[in-house]
């Protein structure tokens, strides 16, 4: 007999949605998103775009989902800007399509895959994670997205490959944030192999069954649930499988404050704050943060005899 997992909701509370359609219905919703924003619509109004055969999962939480207004514009997106409210003012300028992913490095099958492509290789599903910044906010999301490890097997990655590096796009005229040296941009992110392949973590291209607004990521980001926000890279165009331990855009800019794997952990402190409690968006009270952000029965193991106020 298995036991069920704490994320997981019994069977009899899923309600199954139509299972994996033709991704028609997506392309038509980008091509508004890009009209929108050619008719000068905030990012917010324009990515009010249903996304077609979205699926319910397993992994759903019992606890209230942030609105999608806070989400979609209360954001750390430093591409356009240092400010919360910055991103969802100013990200109507990027231009999510055509859009490109070069999936590259130590792999046997190396591909540049557009888009649409892309959207085809599993079924898309909505998955209810909670998020938490490393500032000591979080948010209860429902991403639309496909796992990440679907994507690793078709690249095929050598016996060399022990860590996935995710580049993403530089293009200060689209991104007017990276006009300033706040980081060294492009801004670049990675995860151990084994990390990138767990089930957990997924490509996310939508969230409350919508479009990815722009604000959050569009087309397509990173979603890593145990770990905080920042780990999640935004706007990706290149996936690079490689030997050695790549070196993170917060990384190179303050190492002594975010290591490489920036687990959720409330008793390892950044310098400058505490991490032991956090805020909910729309909360006032404050609630105790919770190992790998709840998530510890799932990757707890990943850890296994690492020091992890060495390796934080």
């Amino acid at each position: 007999m298995s036991l069920r997992k704490s994320w997981a909701l019994p069977e009899s509370e899923i309600t199954p949605l139509e299972v994996y359609r033709e991704r028609r219905q997506f392309m038509q919703g980008m091509a508004a998103l890009a009209a929108g924003t050619a008719l000068g619509v905030s990012p917010v109004a324009a990515a009010a775009t249903k996304l077609a055969g979205v699926r319910a999962s397993a992994y759903r939480l019992n606890e209230d989902r942030t609105p999608y207004k806070d989400i979609t514009s209360y954001n750390n997106f430093y591409e356009f800007g240092t400010g919360k409210e910055d991103p969802s003012r100013r990200a109507g300028s990027l231009i999510t399509r055509p859009w490109t992913v070069s999936v590259e490095g130590k792999v046997r099958r190396p591909r540049t895959w557009d888009i649409d492509a892309l959207l085809k290789l599993a079924p898309l599903e909505e998955r209810v994670y909670r998020m938490r910044c490393v500032e000591g906010w979080s948010m209860v999301i429902p991403w639309v997205g496909f796992p990440l490890a679907e994507l690793i097997r078709r690249a095929e990655p050598t016996s060399n490959a022990k860590y996935v590096e995710f580049i993403t796009l530089h293009d200060p005229k689209q991104m007017p944030g990276q006009r300033s040296r706040v980081l060294d941009w492009p801004y670049v992110e990675g995860l151990r192999l084994d990390e990138a392949m767990h089930p957990l973590t997924i490509v996310a291209v939508g969230l409350y069954g919508e479009v990815l607004p722009k604000q959050n990521g569009a087309p397509l980001r990173l979603v890593v649930p145990w770990k905080y926000g920042f780990k999640s890279a935004k706007s990706i165009v290149v996936i690079r499988f490689v030997e050695k331990q790549p070196l993170t855009a917060w990384m190179r800019a303050a190492p002594k404050e975010y290591g490489f794997y920036s687990n959720v952990n409330p008793t390892v402190d950044h310098p400058r704050w505490s991490q032991a409690k956090e805020r909910r968006i729309g909360e006032f009270r404050k609630r105790d943060t919770l190992m790998f952000n709840g998530y510890g029965d799932q990757v707890a193991r990943l850890y296994s005899g690492m020091d992890l106020k060495r390796h934080f």
